[in-house]
């Protein structure tokens, strides 16, 4: 194991006029959850489903990052709550969108559809954006749209490789490819720590396939094997891994959405579990 990325500098720096991100939260809060639909007269309506933190029936008070977190073939994003829930109770909302062509029960299931779902990631982040500012919705002025974070699982995993294209927006600090790999054009500047998490037996996407997308980074980077597991079975409660899992993406959030330092010190030992993980990090290039 080499820990190369502890005291990194997180994410690129924050647009003119950001406000200092707020201190990372010390207790787990309630959690809440809603949907709605982006665009939903248009060619792409996209189901939302959001988990956020809560207080006494509303959203707690205070500004949160944002994970955008999107789900693999055949899925949906409710399937993936074990961890999303977990991670708005840690003080991030989360916005989980169901891909009109890839997620369970779509009418015309399509694949080849993954290659457009990075841009409706964007569609989302732009989405929450005008949200933060709308009168009268329950998460305006709740959503640091300065901090996203996107993160998913098998085609979630590409979908969010494809998101780190040259020219994109700075609002997106850092990414989480759970079971996925490299899409063209991923991977451009500016440079953004991410996180791999992939399971060496997996047969549906080979870890060979994790690691080269992991080689191909620019910007500081951490992989994170779940020893002898499969394509995600290390994602739900209570199994082996899930414990590492939840530890190592929690306090990488923290380390690149709220800059807690701390939490990018602890995650080697977050990942430590011999014979369950292996875990390794690599300064940017």
């Amino acid at each position: 194991m080499t820990t190369l990325l502890a005291g990194c500098a997180p994410a690129g720096a924050a647009a003119p006029g950001t406000p200092p991100a707020r201190p990372a939260p010390v207790a787990a809060y309630a959690v809440g959850v809603r949907t709605f639909t982006v665009d939903p007269a248009s060619a792409r309506p996209l189901p939302v489903t959001v988990w956020y933190p809560a207080d006494g029936g509303a959203v707690a008070a205070g500004r949160f990052p944002v994970v955008v977190y999107s789900h693999g073939l055949h899925s949906l994003p409710e399937l993936h709550a074990g961890l999303t829930t977990r991670w708005a109770a840690a003080g991030f909302v989360v916005a989980a969108p169901a891909y009109p062509h890839t997620r369970r029960g779509a009418v015309r299931f399509s694949r080849a559809d993954v290659r457009h779902q990075p841009a409706d990631g964007w569609r989302l982040i732009r989405h929450l954006v005008r949200l933060d500012a709308r009168a009268g919705d329950p998460l305006a002025g709740h959503l640091d749209v300065a901090r996203v974070a996107a993160a998913g699982h098998s085609a979630g995993g590409f979908t969010t490789a494809g998101m780190f294209t040259s020219g994109r927006s700075g609002r997106l600090r850092a990414g989480i490819v759970i079971a996925g790999g490299g899409m063209a054009g991923s991977f451009a500047g500016p440079a953004a720590p991410l996180l791999f998490v992939h399971g060496t037996a997996d047969r549906i996407v080979p870890v060979t396939v994790g690691r080269a997308a992991y080689h191909r980074t620019i910007g500081p980077s951490t992989f994170l094997s779940l020893l002898g597991q499969g394509h995600g079975e290390y994602l739900s409660p209570g199994l082996p891994g899930f414990d590492q899992v939840l530890a190592t993406t929690t306090d990488f959030l923290r380390w690149t959405l709220y800059g807690d330092e701390a939490a990018g010190r602890r995650l080697p030992a977050d990942a430590r579990s011999p014979g369950v993980t292996a875990y390794e990090a690599r300064l940017a290039r």
